[in-house]
């Protein structure tokens, strides 16, 4: 229940906090398991959201396994179908849960589910694909013996922006690699570098190169061009926009850059907080201002024109981060 909800209010929340999502395959969207879905990771657990907001069936993600020590938010995140994964700078001890994690994913497989993975096993913020680890391989390799049809979607992420709210992200999906596309050598290690070189080759295309201070075309190809006319209609709800919602961006983004100003978790933390507390500010403001006015018409009114207005902002706002 808690996953649904979720999901539908995101699904709604997505159209303000993201400008535009371009999808260079869209009818991948709407597709069945069993599917690995292959990604860069630029962008923290805003990649696994967006990918879940975007397919049509529930994508299960696998995250860092650091995450889940504590028990709670162990079992909060098993709900929002995340698993963890651990890397060897998270303790050596820790790496026979991947065991687990992978035995779950090819239990998810046979369900015909759709699993995330970060074929870089690092989150940084660029535009840039980083060698990939042997996670991917071993988890496809895993299920093509069990006899499991998975097919593995590389998936290539590419925002315009890592600090700025209402960014624009392309979202490239390549052709799928089955088990015949991997050739059987004599060993598995053969086999698995088989598997990442050609991952490698298909995921490449899919993720922008640009120099993180590069304010040339390369670049500009992330934009969305804003006509003079919806700036001038634009402009006045923009206005409001900003009036209405300082009280609740401000101090979000105040403590994200305090505490993860500084990481590569930034942008995450702000965009999950404003899908989290967007709807209770929201409501909470239009009763309030329906009760000091006596008018459930100005609560009605505000539920409807916030989100407009906000929408409006996001058109004609800044794009890119100032070098």
């Amino acid at each position: 229940m808690l996953y649904t909800l979720l999901k539908l209010a995101g699904r709604l929340a997505i159209k303000i906090l993201c400008r535009k999502i371009r999808i260079n395959r869209p009818e991948v969207l709407a597709m069945n398991g069993p599917l690995l879905l292959a990604a860069n990771h630029p962008n923290s657990f805003l990649d696994s959201i967006l990918l879940d907001l975007l397919f049509d069936k529930p994508v299960w993600a696998l995250a860092r396994g650091d995450a889940f020590r504590n028990k709670t938010h162990a079992r909060l995140l098993r709900r929002l179908k995340i698993l963890p994964v651990y890397r060897s700078s998270e303790g050596v001890e820790n790496l026979t849960i991947n065991y687990q994690t992978f035995d779950a994913c090819v239990a998810l497989f046979r369900e015909q589910q759709i699993v995330t993975i970060y074929s870089e096993a690092l989150c940084v913020n660029e535009w840039h694909l980083r060698p990939l680890k042997k996670g991917t391989a071993r988890l496809a390799i895993q299920t093509w013996e069990a006899g499991i049809p998975l097919q593995v979607v590389p998936v290539g992420i590419n925002y315009s922006s890592f600090r700025l709210f209402g960014k624009n992200v392309d979202i490239n999906i390549g052709e799928p690699i089955a088990a015949a596309d991997v050739p059987h050598h004599n060993s598995n290690g053969q086999r698995l570098n088989s598997f990442n070189q050609l991952l490698q080759e298909r995921l490449q295309p899919l993720v922008y190169e640009i120099e993180k201070n590069d304010t040339g075309n390369k670049r500009k190809k992330l934009g969305v061009q804003i006509s003079p006319a919806e700036k001038i209609i634009f402009f006045f709800p923009a206005l409001i926009s900003k009036l209405i919602h300082w009280p609740l961006y401000k101090p979000i983004r105040s403590i994200a850059i305090h505490y993860f100003g500084k990481t590569g978790h930034y942008d995450s933390v702000v965009t999950s907080l404003l899908l989290i507390l967007y709807p209770i500010y929201l409501l909470t403001t239009s009763i309030l201002l329906g009760w000091y006015t006596h008018s459930w018409w100005i609560t009605f009114g505000c539920l409807l024109a916030a989100p407009i207005c906000a929408w409006c902002q996001v058109r004609i706002k800044p794009q890119f981060d100032q070098s």
